[in-house]
């Protein structure tokens, strides 16, 4: 039986002297004086503290969380910044029209009056980190349930930041690592007021599309750019005319010379999440469940959106983030499978659990506080298995189309409705209004063309959640006529599709301006939303919530086993979407016998791929002229050629994207935008054989910039060192 009682000081284990490795980490910036010796004997000629000071301008203070997911980086002393195209390309949609199409066009601000307000987008920047594991567990003793726990963490939490906060312009947030065995505080700021200054068109930005996402050779100019604005004072403002670019303690220093084979590099960025430390059982579900049920579901909506697009560029426009959005994970999950079954992850994973075991039984005192710890983990995924297939099926299947998607919104409203927590009319008319608004919104973007669109996502999702899942699953009863559904699932929803009135656009108005509950609790699809949404999210929702927690909880105890077990080995945090430090170096890997995959691609390449017959391989007729005049400029490599991209082993993952990859002094030399397909994996099992993070070349993107698009004036704000 596991018991929760530790002798062992985490603060111990997290000082102990540690033996470093290269590539594999996401290191904390605050703590990288650790690994300075290492980065050093790699390669780095600057110390920790020119990457991460409090005191002092860094590198910390050019690199800002770009829209909450992405990462991006000052280049310039009016902030400008870079990021991805694919990190900007819902703002570059919002944009574009048919008759003034950025995406496929490009857009290109030649002075700052041209600029475009980009609503909604923010940048947040670090102030400093600092760790508060003491403060944030003041009170907590081993004896208390998880839910006592919680509540003083939150507690606590919420004093820091208050703290933290006062008296000045700050945004605080505290994040766990470890699973909870150590507390940072992050103070950012949070600026709101930032403008589309550029985007190549997409055949440059996106060139290669999806069939080369996640792949290596790669010959994409994965780049936007943006500018932040500021107050007068340079402080955080809500747009307006009379804001003035932002001026940052630092920005980047762009070096020409590049990198090449053998040379170090790091990236500084926010990666997402990995999950380094799952168990064996963990891992079989994401191998062999979790993965392959989202691959097949989103495989449909594929098939259905990309023959949507070849009907014109208003469909294209209208799916193409969509589109990007669905395949970005299908294919990444299918490389995942693939590199967790190629390294056998499973298997290490038991093995290492049964070595974690007998270590346990050694002395009393280990086998008291993580005796049963692997009993327990294989108890509560076994418990977790299904209702985290019910809850997957429903947001991959039953919430893939619009039409499910628009019914959730109004149940919604009826079930605050009937729990009384709207009561009076005047408020019902009024979320009834903002609903009839979204819905005309809705409707009045192409809806004759993509009613056919939707009605088959949801004909084909629907049937096949019934046919492999629900059958068994689910109550039969919950389809209402249960006999009908039987012999003919297609039938059946079809029928739900065309007799909802969320399908028809005069329907639609009349039942939400006259907002009768009755009425509108009895449409087919909005009933059959509440009956699965009630079986499944809210019936199961709560018991799953409550396994994680159980699980969070074993995996706190768990990690620190492990680092009293490993104590001559350095562990990193799992990444969370705070700022750390990756480094590495420029490195060609081998992806199956016999062929050998170089670390730099050249213009060559984007010739090689071109296809006039496949939108993903259509070559700007301009970047062709350039190609065949060789006007490169300052740009081509001592070759003479132009690059375009190059691979390097530094770890990174979602969240990276639009991160800086910096040279050995800490200038930039390329933008990181993707990890190969044979590297997927590394989110939990890394591989530093094969894992190689995917960067856009400095010199490829200014080379765009300067002589394709001619925006010599944001060449000019940039400091290049030749």
């Amino acid at each position: 039986m596991l018991k929760k009682s530790f002798t062992l000081s985490l603060i111990a284990i997290l000082l102990t002297p540690f033996i470093s490795f290269a590539d594999e980490g996401m290191w904390l910036p605050l703590l990288l004086g650790k690994q300075e010796a290492d980065m050093q004997k790699n390669g780095m000629k600057i110390s920790a503290k020119d990457i991460y000071d409090v005191n002092n301008a860094s590198l910390k203070d050019a690199v800002m969380l770009f829209a909450g997911g992405c990462t991006g980086e000052f280049v310039s002393n009016e902030g400008l910044l870079l990021t991805n195209h694919h990190c900007g390309y819902g703002y570059i949609v919002r944009h574009s029209s048919v008759e003034r199409d950025y995406l496929t066009n490009g857009f290109w601000a030649l002075n700052k009056q041209e600029e475009l307000p980009c609503d909604g987008l923010s940048i947040t920047l670090l102030v400093y980190m600092e760790d508060v594991t003491g403060k944030v567990l003041k009170g907590v003793t081993n004896s208390m349930t998880e839910k006592e726990r919680n509540e003083i963490i939150e507690k606590n939490s919420k004093e820091v930041i208050s703290e933290a906060t006062k008296d000045n312009h700050y945004k605080a947030e505290i994040a766990p690592f470890y699973y909870g065995n150590q507390y940072f505080l992050y103070v950012n700021e949070v600026f709101t007021d930032v403008r589309l200054v550029g985007a190549p068109p997409s055949n440059i930005g996106k060139f290669g599309g999806d069939t080369d996402n996640w792949m290596w050779p790669r010959h994409t100019g994965d780049f936007s750019m943006f500018r932040v604005y500021a107050s007068k004072d340079n402080k955080p403002a809500k747009y307006s005319k009379d804001n003035i670019p932002f001026a940052p303690k630092k920005f980047l220093k762009i070096n020409l010379s590049g990198a090449k084979e053998g040379d170090f590099t790091f990236v500084f960025g926010y990666p997402g999440s990995t999950t380094q430390f799952l168990t064996s059982f963990a891992v079989d579900d994401v191998q062999n469940f979790d993965d392959p049920t989202r691959i097949k579901l989103r495989e449909k909506r594929l098939d259905i959106y990309n023959k949507a697009i070849k009907q014109g560029p208003a469909q294209r426009l209208r799916y193409a983030n969509t589109i990007a959005s669905i395949a970005n994970g299908w294919k990444k999950w299918i490389g995942e499978v693939r590199g967790l079954k190629r390294l056998n992850t499973i298997e290490k994973k038991k093995d290492f659990e049964n070595n974690f075991n007998s270590w346990c039984q050694v002395i009393e005192e280990r086998k008291e506080n993580y005796g049963g710890l692997i009993s327990s983990f294989e108890k509560e995924y076994s418990l977790r298995k299904k209702l985290n297939m019910d809850v997957l099926y429903l947001r991959e299947a039953v919430l893939a189309s619009d039409l499910m998607k628009n019914a959730r919104n109004i149940y919604g409203l009826l079930d605050r409705i009937e729990k009384g927590k709207i009561s009076d009319k005047e408020e019902i008319d009024l979320f009834s209004e903002k609903l009839l608004s979204r819905m005309q919104n809705y409707f009045s973007n192409d809806y004759t063309n993509h009613k056919e669109v939707d009605k088959a996502i949801f004909v084909d999702l629907m049937t096949t959640f019934y046919n492999d899942y629900s059958k068994e699953n689910i109550q039969s009863s919950v389809f209402g006529n249960s006999e009908e559904i039987g012999k003919n699932p297609e039938k059946y929803f079809e029928k739900v599709y065309e007799t909802s009135f969320l399908s028809n656009e005069k329907k639609t108005n009349k039942y939400l301006k006259k907002f009768n509950v009755k009425k509108i609790k009895k449409d087919p699809a909005i009933e059959l939303f509440a009956l699965l949404w009630e079986n499944i999210e809210i019936k199961q929702l709560p018991a799953l919530g409550q396994i994680e927690e159980n699980l969070d909880s074993l995996y706190r105890i768990y990690v620190r086993g492990i680092m009293e077990k490993e104590s001559s080995k350095q562990f990193y945090p799992d990444a969370n979407l705070t700022l750390r430090v990756a480094y590495g170096k420029i490195e060609p890997y081998y992806p199956k016998d016999a062929v050998k995959y170089l670390t730099h691609t050249t213009i060559e390449g984007i010739m090689e791929k071109e296809n006039p017959e496949i939108y993903d391989y259509v070559v700007e007729k301009k970047l062709k002229d350039l190609y065949k005049r060789k006007d490169y400029g300052r740009y081509k490599n001592e070759k003479g050629e132009l690059p375009i991209a190059f691979i390097a082993s530094n770890h990174t993952t979602s969240g990276n994207s639009g991160s800086p990859v910096l040279d050995a002094n800490g200038n930039l030399i390329g933008i990181n935008f993707d990890r190969n397909w044979e590297g997927t994996m590394s989110d939990i099992d890394y591989d530093k054989s094969q894992c190689r993070n995917i960067s856009l070349d400095i010199r490829y993107c200014l080379f765009i910039i300067d002589k394709f698009a001619g925006a010599s004036n944001l060449i000019n704000e940039m400091t290049i060192l030749e």
